[in-house]
C-alpha cells in the first residue's frame, strides 16, 4: 500500500495537539481511500477507538478526523484531557475491503478482523483483538455477539452474516 506510516501517525498526533493548541495543520494530500481505525492507548489500557470500515475521505484526512473522534467522541470514555496527551500511544489500522464469508468457520483468528450482522445489529473486531485478549475463536465470536447487543450464542444463528478483512497495524512505539 502506498501510504507513509510515519506521516499517518504524525497526522493523528497533530490532530490531537492542534485540538488543544488551536493551531492549524496542513493535512497531507492523497488519493487513497481506505477503511481505517485509530486506537488510543494509555499504557496497556484502551483509551479510545473509532473507525470506518470503508474510506469516507482521503486516508490522511480520515486519520485526522478519527484521531479526534477516538479522543473526544468514544462514548466508552471521557474526553481526552490535555494532561493525558503525552501519556497516550496512537495505533492505526488501515483495512482491506471486507468480504462476505459463508460461515464463521472461514474466519481465521489473528489474521482476520470480523464483522457480524444479525437482526439489524452489527459489531466488529479488528484482527489484533484476538491476540490482545487471548480469546479463542468461540470466545471472540460470543463477545462479538454481545458487542452487537445480542445474546452470546447469536453468532451460531444461521441468519447471521459475517464479513472478514485484514489490517495493516502500526503504532508510535514500533514505527
Amino acid at each position: 500500500m502506498d501510504i507513509d506510516r510515519k506521516l499517518l501517525l504524525q497526522t493523528a498526533r497533530k490532530s490531537l495537539e492542534t485540538y488543544f493548541s488551536g493551531e492549524t495543520f496542513m493535512i497531507p494530500e492523497s488519493d487513497i481511500r481506505r477503511g481505517a481505525f485509530v486506537t488510543l492507548r494509555k499504557g496497556v489500557s484502551l483509551r479510545g477507538c473509532i473507525g470506518y470500515m470503508e474510506g469516507v475521505d482521503t486516508i490522511y484526512r480520515e486519520i485526522f478526523t478519527l484521531a479526534r473522534d477516538a479522543a473526544f467522541s468514544d462514548y466508552r470514555f471521557p474526553p481526552l484531557s490535555y494532561d493525558e496527551l503525552g501519556k497516550i500511544t496512537i495505533e492505526i489500522s488501515v483495512l482491506t475491503e471486507p468480504k462476505t464469508i459463508p460461515s464463521p468457520a472461514d474466519f481465521i483468528l489473528g489474521r482476520d478482523g470480523i464483522i457480524m450482522s444479525l437482526h439489524g445489529r452489527r459489531a466488529v473486531y479488528l484482527p489484533q483483538v484476538a491476540e490482545e485478549t487471548g480469546w479463542d475463536k468461540e470466545t471472540l465470536l460470543s463477545s462479538l455477539s454481545e458487542k452487537a447487543g445480542l445474546p452470546r450464542e447469536s453468532w451460531k444463528n444461521p441468519d447471521a452474516i459475517f464479513r472478514t478483512f485484514q489490517a495493516e497495524v502500526f503504532d508510535e512505539d514500533k514505527v
